[in-house]
């Protein structure tokens, strides 16, 4: 399918005569006008026959994607076979325009739609602003827009814990590396099957879609918001220890400054773009543009380096297509830890690099993932540096699956991805470490030695990845244990009370009392249901503690402790309980219970 998108004053058309090809059409379709319009000019091609509906469906998104950013009050769907050399059969190309003009009638929106196979005369009157002429190329099989840049050719390669270089698909190791590296240098995925986390996440009432907001924006639900929350809580006070200054920067930006255009052309990904006024603006895909304003307007000296910012970007977007959006793994709208560090130079941008991935690697045994490591870089900065990644992966006592490019197509040389695997086998790439050898002279980002003025190289870093990923991460790594559960500082409800009776049920509020007292999260299932259904309702929540409480519990020391990490019930005090909670969760960020103590005083979320 190729679109040809003129948002205009109007334009106008009126049929002179019919091809053998042309439709049936009405009386009132012999003419048309509209105004302040989007004018989708279309030409259905001969791929598109493999799937006619994604094309539709694809194209419906793009062209509402652009008339919504221009503001246009309404669409004209105008065939227009000039725009292809390989055209569908005109039965396709009419079902096709047909069912955009349908989609467009099922959101309200107005729409005139030109009869095909006609020919016409016609007036247009196009705006002139930035967004007014676009193009844009969509295939059934992917749905995406034409590249303009080639593929940068790259080499895969192993570097096994002693350092030494191995054929990536001749080296053996662990099952999931294998899959880590089948993944990233086969190009090959699970086929569209979708992973556990997506229901988990509906299911646990932490999070879901909202039909309301734009696909890729998700609501969070109380005991989503809780990890969330804690989640960064934990990296933010991992970021002030490790000496990066906080700061709080917008989220967007005016495309008409050189630096930030050619630094978001570099980026690679899709993006928000719209207007404001007679701006063109973006919405920041990360922290970097905010950050590097600020070290733009700094007087930086030799010894103010290493400088670390610190911003939790919230939110970052990128323009995901629809069929790519999947729960929390791929977003419009994420919360990203991000760092940037400024290094005197290439040597100590390295030692910094070091630092960072393996200070990020400590995130590993917070979050109970698994990660594999994946290094990017330059064929240059390969090369130059060999022996210095040697020593490194011999250092992380791990084998690296690395790729080299043979031509620097982004801003950065050298690039580290700590990857989790989801159930399906597939990498998700969480923390990350780049070393940007661009932005400093992009954005005249300086500093001062003996008088002599130096571009510093940048370290773009997030110790976690996303927080959406982040979470992830976990629920596919739950997702795939025999007793699936949330590390015991992120769940929700750290110990659950079921009392046998209503007469129990203030014994229980005693004892909840003291363990919030403690900083433990609990709570009481008094409903009104048999006991089976109340520990089986602990069961499918995760709870890793239930409590049955009764007359045999009452001026007790102790009571049975159903534990579900372990699948048993163990004899335990109270006391006992809270020092086996806060020696598990000892140096990670604590919060109150955000929801009513009592499940009978809880509204269900799903």
């Amino acid at each position: 399918m190729r679109l040809l998108l003129i948002h205009s004053d109007f334009l106008e058309y009126e049929v002179k005569d019919e091809t053998k090809v042309a439709e049936d059409i009405s009386e009132d379709k012999e003419e048309g006008r509209a105004e302040e319009v989007l004018v989708a000019f279309i030409a259905a091609e001969e791929i598109d026959e493999k799937d006619p509906d994604s094309v539709t469906e694809l194209s419906f998104e793009e062209i509402e994607d652009v008339r919504d950013r221009v503001g246009a009050d309404s669409v004209v769907v105008y065939p227009y076979a000039h725009l292809s050399d390989s055209l569908a059969s005109p039965k396709t190309a009419v079902n096709i325009l047909k069912g955009i003009e349908e989609r467009f009638e099922e959101k309200e929106v107005k729409v005139l739609r030109a009869p095909f196979g006609w020919y016409k005369s016609f007036n247009i009157s196009c705006k002139g602003h930035p967004l007014s002429e676009l193009s844009r190329t969509i295939t059934p099989s992917e749905g995406e827009e034409e590249e303009e840049d080639e593929e940068v050719e790259s080499e895969w390669l192993v570097l096994s814990e002693d350092g030494e270089e191995h054929v990536p698909m001749d080296y053996e190791d662990s099952e999931n590396f294998q899959k880590v590296v089948e993944s990233e240098v086969s190009d090959s995925s699970s086929g569209g099957e979708e992973p556990p986390h997506v229901s988990l996440m509906k299911e646990k009432e932490l999070v879901d879609y909202d039909k309301l907001s734009d696909a890729g924006n998700l609501r969070w639900y109380p005991k989503g918001k809780l990890v969330r929350d804690l989640i960064v809580d934990y990296i933010d006070e991992k970021v002030a220890d490790y000496g990066a200054m906080t700061v709080e920067t917008p989220v967007m930006y005016d495309l008409s400054d050189d630096a930030i255009s050619e630094h978001s052309a570099k980026f690679g990904e899709r993006q928000y773009r719209f207007e404001s006024g007679n701006r063109n603006m973006l919405l920041r895909f990360a922290a970097c543009f905010g950050m590097f304003s600020m070290m733009n307007d700094m007087y930086l000296s030799a010894t103010d380096l290493p400088m670390k910012m610190y911003e939790l970007s919230t939110y970052s977007f990128r323009r995901e297509q629809r069929g790519e959006i999947l729960g929390l793994k791929r977003l419009r709208a994420f919360t990203m830890p991000d760092i940037h560090t400024a290094c005197n130079d290439l040597d100590r941008a390295k030692e910094e690099f070091r630092k960072q991935v393996l200070w990020s690697l400590e995130t590993e045994d917070v979050f109970d993932l698994d990660y594999w490591f994946i290094f990017r870089m330059s064929r240059d900065f390969y090369e130059d540096n060999q022996e210095w990644i040697s020593d490194f992966v011999q250092e992380i006592g791990r084998p690296v699956l690395v790729e080299i490019l043979e031509d620097r197509k982004h801003y950065w040389v050298a690039k580290c991805d700590l990857a989790a695997l989801d159930s399906l086998g597939e990498p998700l790439e969480n923390p990350t470490v780049q070393i940007d050898v661009e932005s400093a002279e992009r954005f005249d980002i300086s500093y001062f030695e003996d008088d002599e003025e130096f571009y510093p190289p940048i370290l773009h870093t997030s110790p976690s990845g996303s927080i959406e990923r982040v979470l992830c991460a976990i629920l596919e790594s739950a997702a795939s244990s025999d007793k699936p559960q949330l590390p015991l500082w992120l769940s929700p409800i750290q110990v659950r009370f079921v009392p046998i009776g209503g007469e129990h049920v203030e014994d229980c509020e005693e004892l909840v009392d003291r363990l919030e007292s403690a900083g433990i999260r609990a709570d009481i299932d008094d409903r009104d249901k048999s006991v089976g259904k109340r520990i089986r309702r602990s069961e499918t929540e995760w709870v890793p503690f239930t409590i049955v409480f009764g007359d045999q519990e009452r001026g007790s020391e102790s009571f049975p402790v159903r534990v579900r990490e372990k699948g048993e019930e163990v004899e335990m005090s109270l006391e006992d309980l809270i020092e086996d909670v806060e020696e598990k969760t000892s140096g990670k960020p604590v919060k109150q219970l955000p929801l009513p103590v009592k499940l009978s005083n809880r509204p269900d979320f799903v």
